[in-house]
């Protein structure tokens, strides 16, 4: 029997207060009851785990407590790649009901199995997600999230549906069609990355859509890209709606690892009683203090077809056991700062590029749409933000090109201000770079091709 959505805790429904709201001991003892399970199936099933295990010298009987977790095996992307495509899996082809898959940029693709079960607890924990964030039966949820091997479109889709959510599959891109749709079925709910609703946004007031009148959405549900809280603002602002971040990926599960509340928006509820979660030093892969920043690492502790050991995600959080004022008493990751693997080292200093987004969108003038740019000359590492400035300041500029001057170099000098490493700041005109109809792409490093 699913959970019943009307529960209340305080004043705000949610979807399963009986693992939402439970107290820490609870969760703790289900944790490592599960972790146990986990470990011993994975040990059993996966040829993979049994030998890194053995290597290790380390057994499913030594795991005793939560912390002893650290005993087991780091698990890496590496792991999927070198075992393509089903060497991960713990079950045959025929117990499988869905593969997803990552784009595989960057060589074979990651590659990610469901047993019917798993396919289960899936949708109720994306319904969870999203009933945290607002969404309820009688909404309309729009979804601009690729229905491809992408595990977000459909991850969202059936977590809305749980919630008896309309849900209007519309898929990524063909702006004007999301548009339409959005005015024509009074869409409350919009499922996108976050620079996606930025320029949803920025389209709509170019038609001269109103809030209110053509848009009248109620929720926005962003994830699959780093955004920073400025970022948020701006996109609350310019859709009339309540914003809120959520986090998964594929080797976890696809979305529902973790989303925000539409009470708190101070950090993500993590599905405790569904992960295990350590935040680690990526330098020394030993934890962090409560609230420090540092690597995500996750175990998943329900999945049949591709049960994961501590899968190192590469994200940089910090995670907090501290009450919310929702009532739920799950732990809560912060918005991911960047990822290890996207750190820039600009003259010896690590630079990601939220950092300078947030310098961005707490400046007037400029839109939520730039590109960094490295470069190398005579062995020095150089950094270019690329900025679009705002409509506004574009056509002010044009009369008053001092205006634009000063406000090149107070970016500058805001950015070094933040990095400790100089920057060149250059001003581009609105719907000068390139959209995107995914995640956003944030950075063009030139020194591979020098």
């Amino acid at each position: 029997m699913n959970p019943n959505p009307n529960t209340r805790v305080s004043d705000h429904p949610i979807w399963d207060p009986k693992w939402e709201c439970a107290d820490r001991a609870s969760i703790k003892s289900l944790q490592l009851e599960r972790l146990k399970e986990t470990v011993e199936y994975a040990y059993c099933r996966v040829p993979v785990y049994r030998e890194k295990m053995r290597a290790a010298g380390v057994s499913p009987s030594d795991i005793h407590c939560l912390d002893d977790v650290r005993l087991l095996p780091i698990t890496t992307k590496a792991d999927f790649h070198e075992n393509y495509p089903f060497g991960m899996f713990a079950v045959p082809a025929r117990e499988l009901i869905r593969v997803h898959s990552s784009s595989g940029t960057t060589g074979k693709p990651t590659v990610v199995g469901y047993t019917r079960r798993d396919l289960e607890t899936w949708v109720e924990l994306v319904a969870r997600m999203v009933s945290a964030a607002g969404v309820r039966q009688d909404d309309i949820a729009q979804i601009s999230f690729g229905y491809g091997m992408f595990t977000g479109g459909f991850g969202l889709h059936y977590g809305l549906e749980r919630v008896g959510a309309t849900v209007v599959p519309v898929s990524s891109g063909n702006t004007d069609r999301q548009l339409m749709f959005m005015a024509d079925f009074g869409s409350t709910t919009f499922v996108s990355t976050p620079s996606y609703a930025a320029h949803i946004a920025e389209e709509a007031k170019q038609r001269g859509m109103e809030i209110g009148r053509d848009i009248r959405l109620k929720w926005g549900l962003f994830g699959a890209e780093p955004w920073t809280e400025g970022m948020r603002r701006r996109i609350q602002c310019s859709l009339g709606l309540s914003a809120t971040d959520n986090y998964g990926m594929s080797e976890l599960c696809g979305p529902g690892f973790s989303g925000e509340c539409e009470v708190g928006k101070d950090g993500m509820h993590i599905a405790e009683d569904h992960f295990l979660w350590e935040v680690l030093d990526p330098s020394t892969q030993q934890p962090v203090k409560d609230g420090e920043v540092g690597e995500l690492v996750a175990t998943p502790l329900w999945k049949e077809a591709l049960p994961i050991l501590r899968y190192r995600t590469r994200d940089l959080t910090a995670v907090t056991t501290e009450p919310c004022p929702c009532g739920r008493t799950t732990a809560r990751m912060c918005r991911v700062r960047g990822r290890t693997d996207d750190m820039l080292i600009i003259r010896g200093v690590n630079v990601f590029p939220t950092q300078i987004e947030h310098v961005l969108m707490e400046t007037e003038g400029t839109s939520p749409h730039y590109l960094l740019v490295v470069t190398r000359e005579a062995a020095l590492d150089n950094l270019e933000v690329w900025v679009e400035v705002s409509e506004k300041q574009f056509v002010e500029s044009m009369s008053r090109l001092s205006k634009m001057n000063e406000l090149q170099a107070s970016l500058a000098k805001k950015i070094h201000s933040v990095l400790g490493v100089s920057v060149k700041v250059k001003l581009v005109e609105p719907q000068t770079l390139e959209r995107s109809q995914g995640k956003a792409k944030r950075v063009l490093d030139k020194r591979s091709l020098e």
